[in-house]
């Protein structure tokens, strides 16, 4: 399995456990709520699908209605097919809700894992959010090095291409500080002293109104925004 189709998968099952759902409206909430997903299509997500159900993980159930099927659909008649999970899907995600290895400090499996926060132990999060901010201190280094080596070799367009570079990963290392900040006192996102409302409220399977890694949460520096 490629790293991205472990992602979808885990994507996928963390939204079918907030509540079944069918193809399309599942495309639509990777495509709206987490912006890994933006680019990609029915060609993608109907195999992961296929496989899920495979290993036990979803069921298929026929649907009541078809007025949200894609046209593809509508042309061949086919009844909409609605996914559900399993009581073994939902153990497995649990699964991989637990699991910090590196892949989860990785750009687009964090920002999956960080959508299903809301779902995720607080010793977990920790974890997650600890390893990422790591990745990123080891990788502006290397960025501020190699600068330094090639600085005098570079165009003024290229310098400022590279600071920018250097900036997002500054902001989301400011980010994630706020964030383990907050995690270790306890707070949910919002700043209130909370012990399970710091679990229920950071995200419901979705990113919704939280920043994105990369954007700036302070309140006088514009933010930067990827289903």
């Amino acid at each position: 399995m490629s790293r991205r189709s472990g992602i979808l998968e885990f994507a996928v099952l963390g939204l079918l456990r907030e509540s079944p759902m069918h193809g399309y409206e599942l495309r639509k909430r990777l495509n709206t709520s987490l912006g890994v997903f933006r680019a990609f299509s029915y060609g993608t997500l109907y195999p992961c699908l296929k496989t899920l159900v495979a290993n036990g993980w979803l069921i298929e159930e026929p649907g009541q209605t078809a007025e949200e099927a894609p046209a593809t659909a509508l042309a061949g008649r086919r009844a909409k097919i609605v996914y559900r999970l399993t009581a073994a899907g939902k153990e497995h995600f649990e699964q991989l809700l637990s699991q910090t290895g590196p892949d989860a400090y990785e750009d687009e499996h964090f920002a999956a894992r960080f959508a299903f926060f809301g779902q995720t132990s607080r010793d977990v999060r920790m974890r997650v959010l600890e390893g990422r901010r790591s990745r990123l201190e080891e990788r502006l280094e290397k960025m501020r090095a190699s600068l330094a080596r090639t600085r005098e070799r570079l165009d003024d367009y290229t310098l400022e291409l590279q600071r920018h570079g250097m900036e997002s990963v500054e902001r989301e290392v400011r980010w994630l500080n706020e964030l383990i900040e907050s995690e270790r006192a306890g707070r949910d996102l919002r700043g209130s002293a909370s012990g399970e409302t710091a679990q229920q409220d950071t995200t419901s399977g979705a990113t919704g109104g939280l920043p994105r890694p990369g954007d700036d949460t302070r309140p006088d520096t514009p933010g930067d925004t990827a289903t």
